[in-house]
């Protein structure tokens, strides 16, 4: 198994990664990548870069070294109601968009408080990936989440940093476990991403890959392994 869509990445915009747009289409051309998602993070991320950024990226080629581009950014969960950093104005701009929850931004809540959080910013016709829903930290009613995302055509991210045990979120792999096995038992994909903050990392799933052995995931609903799968989750949702 070698996906070469990865969903997930992030360049200089983001303010705490260390490479440009081209640089990082670059790279990916030379590892095979075919398709790249650039989804750096909205403006309240300590470092991050304001709303007209994201509203003006129709003007970035959209095929750069042969590998398909897909701009887009990822907004910032700010309450338990589920509201984002990003106007509409900005969200018009992006291809797709991952919702995510950050310690900068909002404190961990109670299973209830996170889950609700997650939950009610897919009725934001704009989310897409639900990013990185593994950590600890915000513990999560999966149940609830697996059944929301099916519902809403929303897709749950398997994420390859998460898994790192140097890093900073707790109890990913467990998390990401249950959660795919809920994602298997209801029929609901998920988006494999690298959460690349440098090229060399683009399309670096080794930990991910073996989440997916370990639960015998089915490839037909990762939307690394076919583009078109991918495409008809990102753009705007019709509620």
């Amino acid at each position: 198994m070698k996906f070469t869509i990865d969903t997930h990445t992030h360049t200089l915009v983001s303010g705490h990664a260390y490479n440009t747009i081209d640089e990082m289409a670059a790279f990916a051309a030379e590892k095979g990548v075919t398709h790249l998602a650039i989804t750096d993070h909205a403006p309240k991320m300590p470092g991050s870069t304001g709303v007209f950024y994201f509203s003006n990226m129709g003007i970035i080629p959209r095929m750069k070294n042969g590998v398909k581009m897909y701009m887009g950014c990822e907004a910032n969960i700010m309450d338990y109601e589920g509201n984002i950093d990003l106007s509409e104005y900005g969200l018009k701009g992006c291809e797709v968009v991952i919702a995510s929850l950050h310690i900068p931004c909002i404190k961990p809540g109670n299973i209830e408080e996170n889950t609700n959080a997650l939950i009610k910013v897919m009725n934001n016709p704009y989310i897409n990936i639900i990013g990185h829903p593994d950590d600890s930290r915000y513990p999560v009613d999966y149940e609830r989440l697996v059944k929301a995302a099916k519902e809403k055509h929303v897709l749950l991210e398997l994420n390859n940093t998460s898994l790192n045990p140097d890093g900073p979120r707790q109890g990913a792999y467990d998390n990401d476990v249950k959660m795919l096995n809920l994602c298997k038992e209801k029929g609901v994909c998920i988006s494999i991403g690298s959460d690349a903050h440098i090229k060399e990392s683009i399309c670096g799933f080794d930990r991910a890959y073996q989440v997916i052995k370990d639960t015998e995931f089915p490839e037909k609903l990762i939307v690394n392994s076919d583009y078109r799968l991918y495409e008809s989750y990102i753009g705007k949702r019709e509620l």
